[in-house]
């Protein structure tokens, strides 16, 4: 199952439910036109920044991007399914070249406040961040390797077994130390 073109069909079908012009979402946004076409098109992949204001602007939670079906109670992801589910998503979503893997850990939670994910992110040749800034905070314990975190003014270096845990309206990236691959897992709580 392509999760990634299932997103741009979800925001595409809900702007036009709600009748929102591409017009008017790029200016409740901040985003161009030509992204927010682009997203709902399958051509760009958004990353998490751009994702959640089209949903604080759609009026609905990040997570409805991503739910497969409504369910009430726990929801228990094993090991094995994780792998179902993952998503990819550009780092910048006017740039495709650096791409995260997210494995939604909590897709058939529904009305939920937090996304959790296991973020595997790529080695990379980039050392050109673009910063991105969104309501809300998050957490992230690095599971391998050693990734760096631009927050502010302030970069910090995270290695295997260390946490961090931020206000994401303050511009941020996430990438691995030195363009290394490292494996975290993040928690974005977003307020609606």
């Amino acid at each position: 199952m392509d999760h990634t073109k299932i997103v741009g069909e979800k925001i595409k079908a809900l702007r036009e439910t709600k009748e929102i012009s591409i017009a008017e979402l790029a200016e409740r946004t901040g985003l161009a036109e030509e992204q927010i076409n682009r997203i709902e098109n399958n051509v760009d992949i958004p990353s998490l920044a751009p994702l959640i204001k089209i949903a604080r602007a759609l009026g609905v939670r990040l997570g409805t991007f991503l739910d497969d079906q409504d369910e009430m109670g726990a929801v228990v992801c094993r090991k094995q399914e994780t792998v179902d589910n993952t998503i990819s998503f550009s780092n910048n979503a006017m740039d495709a070249r650096t791409h995260m893997h997210y494995q939604s850990l909590a897709k058939s939670k529904s009305d939920r406040h937090m996304e959790p994910f296991i973020v595997d992110i790529e080695a990379t040749n980039d050392t050109q961040y673009t910063l991105s800034s969104h309501e809300g905070e998050e957490f992230i314990y690095v599971m391998e390797g050693v990734i760096e975190i631009c927050h502010g003014k302030k970069n910090h270096i995270i290695k295997a077994g260390d946490t961090i845990y931020y206000d994401s309206i303050v511009p941020h990236h996430v990438h691995g130390y030195e363009g290394q691959a490292a494996k975290i897992l993040a928690v974005v709580y977003t307020p609606i």
